[in-house]
């Protein structure tokens, strides 16, 4: 099976902003104790701060992996490109914060890229994509991806 985290703006940062909502610890640290746990699936990993390089990246991974695990940060809220991007390809995609976006300020309250996921999971630090990652895990054993 091969997965690929997509993470978007600020994400980069994690570790240094804003510890006490995104915790302590670089995303490239917890990467590699995913790489570890679950060391039968092969992970890319793509970060980028620009909305049409992450849309990029969707069409170009799209097609080929079994899995995009998707925080698209502050455009969850705003982009009907990546939203579009999602519907163009056939790989499923699991929308993953690290916070609980319900519980913050209300103009995160709606996802527009939700719609074209296969499901959202939100409020479990870092642990979302872990989450994420066993949810695809599930979605293979079941013939669904």
């Amino acid at each position: 099976m091969k997965i690929i985290i997509i993470n978007g703006p600020n994400l980069n940062l994690l570790g240094t902003r804003e510890p006490e909502k995104y915790g302590h610890s670089a995303f490239e640290d917890y990467l590699m104790l995913l790489k570890t746990r679950f060391s039968h699936i092969i992970f890319d990993y793509f970060q980028s701060n620009v909305e049409g390089e992450i849309i990029n990246e969707i069409q170009k991974t799209g097609f080929s992996c079994d899995g995009i695990i998707l925080n698209a940060g502050g455009y969850t809220h705003t982009s009907v490109a990546i939203t579009d991007a999602i519907a163009a390809v056939k790989t499923p995609v699991i929308e993953v914060h690290i916070t609980n976006i319900s519980a913050r300020e209300e103009f995160r309250h709606v996802s527009l890229i939700a719609r074209n996921c296969a499901g959202s999971i939100s409020g479990f630090g870092l642990d979302s994509y872990r989450l994420a990652v066993e949810a695809f895990i599930e979605m293979n054993n079941s013939g669904k991806i």
